[in-house]
């Protein structure tokens, strides 16, 4: 931890928060803010109408159409609507304009605060070319690559063959896993080129763009940094983020199952670094890849909160939002470097509208029916209700399920309990793909890389097995209900009618067990 000059002003609590986000992250946001006696201020668009965030939040103002470009990402109206209520801070979540160093500026001059980092930070990190030439001056080892970005395929080609294949081709103002491509032989690089490049123009509106050597079978771990305007840096351990599709993160644990503890502390160490490199003040992520060595390299930082940063919650006992919104306002960490300890081992796993077995395709629509799991050690994260529909505008995540065990045998265990217990009808989710990873030898075994997903997830296999297990849930559930209608049989009043509906019930598990 390192201290340094005070910060200006006393410290203050904000009054009226405006959540410039939506779904499960508002959600979040907001209840934060009520543990804290402070009011919130749901945005919404046409689409978002009757959203949860909406429901929950003191006042709420609609801001647009359903597309985001309309409504969520138009800054003037986000700004325009924390004046109108009186707002006295925003919070971004992520995505959106959590890391629009234009909006922050907005804000700052409209005297609103922004819970978040300075826009100098974001700035720093946002270009990663610009964000690893500061990494390696502070000396945080990165990945071999380029220096600056490169305008030509001559020179692209140049320093692959420098490098030597595989390599990465990154937007330098990418993120989230886009504008990226991965190249194993040098007739491939030009396509590869023009895709990042197209890719990176549309969704950052910039296409220059840098080249990394690949990290064979690299894990993907990050470490959660906090720090508060007073110049004190924490890092709070890491998460092992390595379960990966198209880049997006799928399954997250903390901590690592593999990592050494020297280079845990080491990590943390070099975290704490790069954040007080840039000036940060908040909630932060540095992440990394490491190689089967244990070596490890800066791959980027993300500049706000994280949608995984509840498993760190888990396993340190810290509520982060909690502490981003204070620190926002001038007061000082709650916690030195060396109360901070990892507790048990936690999971998450992303709970989306999508259809696994064709290609993860989106499947938006209305929740007719959910049923969410509870019990010990289990978390649900989310953003929508029974009855609410799951926008084609938006991201489809229906919720964050989290577990947390002692161990991570037992937080697996409890994963595969509350995955078995999750109900959703009326579209189809990723469950049954997230009980196939719980299954799969290597996942247990903590045996995994980035690549894992693309090797091993064969739909038409998983199809199979995911159907049997099924029939075996199904079954087992009925014998329950079975023993539960027999043993209830006129011993008090009205049990005739419940054991004639489960009766009823039972038969159709019955059939849906045998027939599939």
């Amino acid at each position: 931890m390192s201290t340094a000059k005070s910060g200006s002003g006393a410290p203050r609590l904000f009054r009226r928060v405006l959540i410039a986000n939506r779904g499960e992250i508002a959600v979040r946001v907001i209840r934060a803010c009520r543990d804290l006696g402070i009011e919130t201020v749901a945005v919404y668009s046409d689409a978002d109408r009757a959203a949860l965030h909406v429901r929950l939040a003191d006042h709420a103002v609609a801001i647009g159409p359903a597309p985001a470009l309309e409504s969520y990402l138009v800054k003037e109206k986000i700004l325009d609507a924390a004046k109108r209520t009186g707002a006295d801070a925003v919070h971004p979540g992520y995505g959106f304009l959590a890391e629009n160093t234009d909006f922050s500026a907005m804000l700052a001059a409209a005297g609103i605060t922004f819970i978040g980092p300075p826009a100098s930070a974001i700035a720093a990190m946002g270009d990663k070319v610009a964000a690893r030439q500061l990494m390696e001056k502070a000396g945080v080892p990165c990945v071999p690559g380029s220096k600056d970005t490169i305008d030509s395929d001559a020179e692209v080609e140049r320093f692959a063959k420098q490098i030597g294949f595989p390599v990465m081709l990154k937007a330098a103002a990418g993120g989230g896993g886009k504008g990226m491509r991965l190249v194993h032989r040098s007739e491939d690089l030009s396509a590869a080129l023009r895709g990042v490049r197209s890719e990176a123009k549309s969704s950052f509106g910039d296409d220059r763009m840098y080249i990394e050597k690949f990290v064979e079978r690299p894990r993907h771990i990050e470490v959660q940094v906090m720090a508060d305007t007073l110049g004190n840096t924490v890092h709070c351990f890491e998460r092992e983020c390595t379960l990966q599709r198209r880049h997006q993160k799928v399954v997250e644990e903390s901590p690592s199952p593999v990592l050494r503890d020297d280079i845990r502390q080491k990590m943390g160490a070099i975290a704490v670094r790069a954040a007080e490199a840039v000036g940060y003040v908040g909630a932060g992520t540095v992440e990394f890849l490491v190689d089967p060595k244990q070596n490890f390299y800066f791959l980027e930082m993300n500049t706000r909160i994280q949608v995984e940063h509840p498993i760190t919650e888990e396993v340190t006992g810290l509520d982060l939002v909690r502490t981003q919104i204070e620190v926002a306002g001038g007061f000082p960490l709650p916690w030195k470097q060396a109360d901070i300890a990892q507790r048990g081992h936690a999971i998450e796993c992303r709970i989306y509208a999508e259809d696994p077995f064709n290609n993860f395709l989106p499947a938006p629509g209305k929740i007719e029916v959910l049923r969410t799991p509870s019990g010990p050690g289990v978390r649900d994260d989310g953003g929508v209700y029974e009855g609410a529909v799951v926008s084609r505008f938006y991201d489809p995540m229906i919720s964050k399920l989290v577990t947390w065990g002692p161990d991570r045998a037992t937080a697996l265990a409890r994963m595969k309990r509350a995955l078995a217990e999750y109900r959703v009808q009326g579209l189809t989710t990723n469950i049954p793909f997230h009980r196939w990873v719980l299954d799969h030898p290597k996942f247990v075994a903590g045996d995994f890389d980035t690549g894992f997903i693309d090797r091993e997830w064969h739909p038409q296999t998983a199809a199979r097995a995911l159907s049997e297990t099924e029939r075996d849930v199904l079954l087992a559930t009925a014998a329950i209900a079975e023993l539960q209608a027999s043993v209830g049989t006129g011993a008090e009043a009205g049990t005739t009618s419940n054991a004639s509906a489960q009766s009823t019930w039972l038969a159709a598990a019955r059939r849906e067990a045998t027939h599939g």
